[in-house]
């Protein structure tokens, strides 16, 4: 015990994170605040150093014990705010989050290897984006189910049809959204099923469904079987993607959770650029070749659901069904058999404890006034992502391709291309993350998209159908080829991953499955609205189309540089103090419990 610490003892009092007498916590310990009042000159973040340096106990504090003797279920107010472990407590710094220390936990083979098993889900979502898009433009395909649009494609002049009108159709462009609304509709349902049944399971259940709609779509005779098909593929992919981000920010260690929950998006540009090599093969193959390509939809189907069977539930999602022996040894094997888990799995279960004491449903909690800056980002964080246009722009760059004047086969290599960029992208994001912040690659990236969309928008507008020319010069569309590259690489080191990183991140644990759930429809939603009327939309507005997107990239800049804080290291159980301490946030923020206020105090 520091010489402090045993003054705020002879008053009574204790220090940040260690013990009265009573067992109760202290929002506001003496010596932190008369040293908060001497040191006030010199600045906030002396301030915050101090505390987290000279209030900081030596040893595990008697405090960490899961509950004292006069800490029971129902005990009421006694129990109404636990302390949260120490490593929790310090770990969400000055300036938005910036980590000085975790649970400690490290990276272990078994962390690896769950981490890796759990993100294969992205397999399957980034192997229907690359493959619907490719398909829809194959000539064997089209003169099937779509003759219309086939014979359009094959007229001198597009049969009337300007370059921007050729895959102006409905029901095709129905053929790529009708996976988006079903995984929107299963995702809601995979909110409860998640929190009732466990992660693992949902994961699990998401495959075999995948597997279902891909067979069916391998064999399909007409556009109704197609549909159908696409459907099953939906709620494959609405499972998976509301129980996957989840499954890796609670078992990766808060240290480097950015990065591990980053690889669900590498996995899903994996999945993305088999698809595009899939197309391109089976692009030679005359008649039947768009089958093989949806047929081994199968084969990361099949890999997710091995993989759900292999990988235990989280000690999070445990912990959630009452099951504290199996998530302890869970916590136990993830960390390492010599690790020290006692505090981790201790701030686990005071984080579910505390959200049980509030019967409330989760999302009635979300409209409760204490919750508003959740919902906030609930509703932002998907709307932003889908109005950056790279839905529309990655399911449907080989008909973008196509309308510049690509043959068939060398759309589909530009697909390739731009899923190696992404992938390449994805890496790097991986290593900048947990190094230089979520926010710093969020306005980097956005900033770079704004420029890429105004340069191929001035393209397009001067060099597409000029003089009746059903395509634009060779050059200017290597040079819209090499921006949507550019694009891509700066969307796969920003909003790419971190979409998927920050909504598994930043909500507590009481709406953690509800807010991963309504953030994941609502892209979801926003996606089948993007798709089905993206073709019309480039038909009716032409080049406008991308300055449209880089309007919204504009807003959402703004909006991540104003509202958005710093996560970066933050343990899961710590980050509400983080709100609590922005400018704009912390007024929404109840700081009226005990535990949130010595989080804050303790910062």
């Amino acid at each position: 015990m520091t010489a402090q610490s045993r003054r705020g003892a002879e008053l009574g009092l204790a220090a940040c994170g260690e013990p009265r007498a009573s067992g109760g916590p202290v929002p506001w310990p003496v010596p932190a605040y008369i040293n908060a009042q001497l040191l006030l000159p010199l600045g906030f973040r002396l301030i915050n150093r101090h505390l987290a340096t000279a209030h900081r106990p030596q040893a595990t504090p008697p405090a960490l014990a899961l509950r004292d003797s006069t800490c029971r279920p129902g005990a009421g107010s006694a129990c109404a705010g636990p302390r949260m472990a120490e490593g929790g407590l310090a770990a969400a710094a000055e300036g938005g989050g910036r980590a000085r220390e975790d649970y400690g936990g490290g990276v272990t083979v078994p962390v690896a290897v769950t981490c890796l098993m759990a993100a294969s889900c992205g397999l399957i979502f980034g192997y229907d984006i690359g493959v619907s898009g490719g398909v829809t433009q194959m000539e064997s395909f089209l003169r099937k189910f779509f003759p219309e649009v086939s014979s359009r494609m094959r007229s001198a002049a597009g049969a009337g049809h300007d370059a921007y009108c050729r895959y102006d159709d409905q029901l095709l462009t129905a053929f790529t959204s009708s996976l988006y609304i079903a995984a929107m509709l299963s995702s809601l349902v995979a909110s409860r099923v998640t929190r009732t049944a466990g992660r693992q399971a949902v994961m699990l259940a998401g495959g075999v469904l995948f597997l279902a709609g891909s067979a069916i779509n391998a064999g399909a005779a007409n556009v109704a079987m197609l549909i159908v098909g696409r459907m099953l593929l939906g709620f494959g992919v609405g499972f998976t993607t509301q129980a996957a981000p989840l499954y890796l920010a609670e078992t990766s260690p808060a240290r480097w959770r950015g990065a591990f929950t980053t690889a669900y998006h590498i996995f899903l540009v994996l999945g993305s650029l088999a698809a595009t090599v899939t197309n391109y093969l089976t692009n030679r193959i005359p008649g039947w070749g768009w089958r093989v390509s949806l047929g081994l939809a199968a084969v990361p189907a099949a890999a997710v659901v091995l993989g759900a069977l292999l990988v235990p539930d989280t000690p999070s999602s445990l912990v959630l069904r009452g099951e504290a022996d199996a998530a302890r040894a869970s916590l136990q094997r993830l960390r390492g058999p010599g690790a020290d888990t006692e505090a981790e799995f201790k701030g686990i279960v005071r984080a579910v404890e505390e959200a049980r004491r509030n019967d409330e449903g989760a999302y009635a909690r979300l409209r409760g006034a204490g919750y508003r800056h959740y919902l906030v980002m609930v509703v932002a964080i998907p709307s932003f992502f889908d109005l950056t246009g790279v839905i529309a722009l990655t399911v449907f760059s080989p008909v973008l391709f196509r309308t510049v004047g690509f043959s068939s086969q060398r759309a589909i290599l530009g697909s390739v291309i731009l899923s190696l960029v992404n992938l390449t992208a994805s890496f790097l994001s991986s290593v900048a993350m947990d190094r230089a912040g979520r926010r710093f690659l969020f306005l980097t990236g956005g900033a770079a998209m704004i420029v890429c969309q105004l340069a191929m928008a001035w393209i397009l507008a001067g060099h597409l159908g000029k003089q009746g020319a059903a395509a634009m010069p060779r050059g200017y569309a290597l040079a819209v080829l090499m921006l949507m590259c550019l694009y891509t690489l700066s969307f796969g080191v920003s909003w790419g991953p971190l979409k998927w990183v920050v909504p598994s991140e930043i909500y507590p644990v009481e709406i953690r499955s509800a807010g991963q759930a309504l953030t994941v429809s609502i892209a979801l939603c926003l996606s089948f609205a993007q798709t089905q009327v993206f073709v019309s939309l480039l038909c009716a507005m032409r080049y406008a189309i991308f300055l449209f997107y880089a309007g919204w990239v504009v807003v959402m800049t703004a909006f991540v540089a104003a509202f958005l804080p710093e996560t970066k290291g933050v343990p899961l159980e710590a980050m509400p103090a983080v709100w609590a301490r922005h400018w704009y946030w912390r007024r929404f923020v109840v700081v009226g419990d005990a535990k949130l206020e010595a989080q804050v105090n303790c910062l």
